[in-house]
């Protein structure tokens, strides 16, 4: 399967790309398409990454090439990582909200191109702030189901580890969820918390003492103080203003260190990739797990008999290779439910702000991240020329025919040919859609220099 990271070249993107191939989530036969924009400066500098993991990885990297249009973006998971970020100095406003006029239109382009262009069967994951956002616009493009947001996810990962951080275990024996709206608007789940090795009563006990007589509903409060406090430390000496968030509560830790960790230069792209590639993962594998992820609404999520505000919102879902299927938020404290009901009210502000409707309805997973039947119903032979350097050379045939096998369709003839330009003749069955997705995943090869539709017929 392929995977094409958009924003490749920036610091996150650049993560996701070294951990995909360092941890072997994609194979050899898989493809990473890197994505980079035509009027910037990664209009190079995806080229130059290129290099770069190929020297590092070569032995076990996939198939690498280079896209700078939204318009050539092939892959079965597509993650949006590209955007403006937060300045990374102390003092710096983290506030989201602000960065969403920038990156909507780079949402709508890449949406857009994938409602046109695509399979209809990729998944998204929104990377990029405010993630909300980019699952609204992306969700409205191609169906509620096949878009999430990892920053819940990222969220979740860093509120089970403060808690094994208070507890002096590892992260492995604790789980636990963290809701609403990424970053400051986040909604620790602690009625969600299991920690293994205690019973009811214990695990009862240790979250009391973590929580220390609070509740959610001076949370919000509670992070702006120390918001505040942050910024006057770190002004005179950022490692002290990191010894402070050491003695702060763990659900007030789960944010305020991030915010430290960017202001200080260092950002926090290691540990967001790390939380993509998770995701990703997943998606490749075949298996269905809880995660936490920003995802589009429709009536899931219900608060005193009522749908809760929050047209996209973070909550644990089940995710599988199709994307995501349902919502599974257990039953919610009085102060968890208010806090995410207004998480809720603050995204559904932003999004209207921006125009962004709710997205519409589609079929539950498993439908939703089919192609129609529609834009498939004719199955049809095709033959395509495919134009390569050294249509002999050892491996050639193989990576072109990958390509189909990969992707559940069958080559039924190969042949070369030699002349003023090396090509290699395929012949093929499938659907027009299906089709054209091959010949585009063909055409993003680096070793292809052409690749032409020779003749179709039933």
């Amino acid at each position: 399967m392929d995977v094409a990271v958009i924003g490749a070249t920036g610091d996150v993107g650049r993560q996701i790309c070294t951990q995909l191939i360092a941890h072997g989530v994609l194979s050899p036969t898989s493809r990473l398409q890197l994505v980079g924009r035509p009027d910037g400066s990664s209009a190079s500098a995806v080229h130059g990454l290129r290099t770069d993991l190929m020297d590092a990885f070569d032995e076990r990297a996939p198939l690498i090439d280079v896209a700078l249009r939204p318009t050539e973006v092939v892959a079965d998971i597509v993650v949006v990582a590209a955007g403006r970020t937060a300045l990374a100095k102390v003092g710096s406003d983290t506030d989201r909200r602000k960065l969403a006029v920038a990156n909507t239109q780079l949402f709508e382009q890449h949406a857009e191109a994938l409602r046109k262009h695509g399979s209809g069967r990729e998944v998204v994951i929104v990377v990029s702030n405010p993630v909300e956002v980019g699952v609204g616009v992306f969700a409205n493009a191609l169906g509620r189901h096949r878009v999430i947001g990892m920053g819940a996810w990222l969220d979740t990962l860093r509120f089970q580890r403060e808690i094994a951080l208070s507890l002096g275990v590892r992260r492995a024996r604790v789980s636990g969820f963290v809701a609403g709206q990424h970053g400051e608007r986040a909604v620790p789940l602690w009625s969600s918390v299991r920690i293994a090795g205690l019973d009811v009563t214990e695990r009862q006990a240790a979250v009391e003492r973590l929580r220390r007589g609070r509740t959610l509903d001076m949370y919000s409060d509670e992070l702006a103080e120390a918001r505040v406090r942050l910024d006057a430390v770190a002004a005179r000496n950022v490692a002290e203003a990191f010894a402070l968030v050491d003695t702060w509560p763990p659900d007030v830790r789960v944010v305020a260190r991030p915010v430290m960790t960017h202001q200080s230069g260092a950002k926090t792209a290691t540990g967001t990739a790390a939380a993509t590639v998770d995701m990703i993962a997943t998606l490749l594998d075949g298996r269905e797990i809880v995660v936490a992820g920003q995802v589009a609404l429709a009536d899931e999520v219900q608060i005193g008999g009522a749908t809760s505000p929050g047209r996209v919102l973070g909550v644990p879902v089940i995710l599988g290779p199709e994307g995501w299927s349902r919502v599974v938020l257990d039953p919610l404290a009085a102060d968890e439910a208010a806090a995410l009901a207004a998480s809720g009210r603050m995204i559904d502000g932003m999004l209207d702000s921006l125009g962004i409707a709710p997205a519409g309805d589609d079929p539950v997973v498993g439908m939703a991240a089919a192609i129609p039947p529609a834009a498939d119903a004719e199955v049809r032979t095709w033959e395509v020329d495919v134009e390569v350097r050294g249509a002999d050379e050892v491996g050639v045939v193989a990576t072109l025919t990958s390509v189909f096998s990969t992707r559940g369709v069958t080559v039924d003839a190969v042949s070369t040919r030699r002349g003023s330009s090396s090509s290699v003749q395929l012949r093929f069955r499938a659907g027009e859609r299906r089709a054209l997705s091959l010949v585009r995943t063909l055409e993003r090869l680096t070793l292809v220099t052409k690749v032409v539709v020779h003749s179709t017929r039933s």
